[in-house]
């Protein structure tokens, strides 16, 4: 590959980025009241419980940093779990269980109502999401999804749904990383 090459390649992703940002900054209402339903739930004392596989596990893990340290200010920690970090609880549950279980066992354990289950998948078809949302569902957790592609059915087990409507994995990815970021800034100027 030529430098020009990779410098035709590198525009097109800054240009596909910039696009499907453009996209979503024009669509943000749903993004707004995932934010709004986060801050309810951590002001009136619940837990964020957020989970999501490879890339999304990642952002799950992002989104619960942000909230127990902080994101840009000063304040008290706001209490959120990443279901993604335990590898005994993970490969326990897969092994004794199904992989489709590893994340709504971790709900029935820690989720309590008025509590928020945030699920991530970039496919919208996360089975082991999908059976997290529901599990939390059942316990009277409010349920946020965020997606991409058409939001699957990931999207369809969730209250509220924010969607990047994307077939690739990578620009969704990207999107999602500054949605997550729009909701913690929300959050912390909301506090």
């Amino acid at each position: 590959m030529t430098s020009q090459d990779g410098a035709r390649l590198a525009d097109a992703v800054f240009a596909a980025t910039i696009a499907l940002h453009g996209r979503m900054r024009t669509s943000i209402g749903p993004t707004l009241i995932a934010a709004q339903a986060m801050f309810d739930a951590l002001t009136a004392g619940k837990k964020m419980l957020v989970f999501g596989n490879g890339g999304s596990a990642a952002d799950a893990q992002h989104l619960s940093a942000e909230l127990v340290g902080r994101f840009q200010k000063e304040r008290a920690a706001l209490p959120a779990i990443a279901l993604t970090t335990d590898t005994s609880i993970l490969t326990g549950i897969a092994n004794d269980y199904s992989y489709k279980q590893v994340f709504a066992r971790q709900v029935e354990a820690l989720g309590q109502p008025g509590d928020v289950a945030f699920g991530i998948s970039t496919s919208g078809e996360s089975a082991n999401v999908v059976a997290a949302l529901q599990t939390a569902r059942a316990k009277g957790l409010k349920t946020i999804a965020l997606t991409g592609r058409d939001g699957g059915s990931v999207g369809g087990a969730a209250d509220i749904h924010v969607n990047v409507p994307d077939q690739s994995t990578a620009r969704v990815q990207e999107v999602h990383r500054t949605l997550l970021h729009v909701m913690c800034e929300v959050i912390e100027e909301g506090l």
